[in-house]
């Protein structure tokens, strides 16, 4: 029996390391499955799932060209089929957005201000992409002269 990309395979844990365990595989070949292929959740200490000489079924992930065998205990086990996700209501059903602006100041707040002070409802492509390197830039302006007082100016040396 040959090892090919896929196949369950019954193991047993020959050494266990802080990122994954070594897995001996029929004849006597061995693989790692690495400590994100372990469980579902997040594993922060191995040893809390495997311990050396426990038998495992595991899915062979991968075969590298040096022999290398990546193996899988999450993937081994056969879930029931996930019931199909309702599909998102499409664009027309969904309110329109109504956001403010990027500015931190008036973050999660209604925009104030008169009522030709709002966005137009349809913008081309082209005045959107003006509106945006003008806000990038303002911004970086801004972030360079924060950093500049931060560091004592341009040129400024520390001793």
């Amino acid at each position: 029996m040959s090892i090919e990309v896929g196949s369950k395979l019954q193991g047993k844990v020959t050494g266990i390391t802080n990122f994954g365990a070594f897995v001996e595989l029929p004849e006597g070949s061995t693989g790692l499955v690495h400590i994100s292929e372990v469980a579902d959740n997040y594993v922060k200490d191995i040893n809390d799932h495997l311990k050396v000489g426990d038998q495992v079924e595991v899915k062979v992930i991968n075969v590298e060209k040096d022999g290398k065998i990546g193996l899988s205990i999450k993937k081994a086990v056969d879930r029931p089929e996930r019931p199909e996700r309702s599909s998102r209501p499409e664009r027309s059903e969904r309110p329109p957005y109504r956001g403010g602006g990027n500015d931190s100041r008036g973050a999660g707040r209604p925009r104030q201000g008169k009522a030709n002070d709002r966005m137009p409802a349809k913008e081309n492509f082209e005045s959107k992409m003006a509106r945006f390197l003008k806000d990038s830039e303002d911004r970086l302006s801004s972030l360079k002269r924060n950093t500049e007082s931060k560091r004592g100016g341009r040129g400024a040396r520390r001793g």
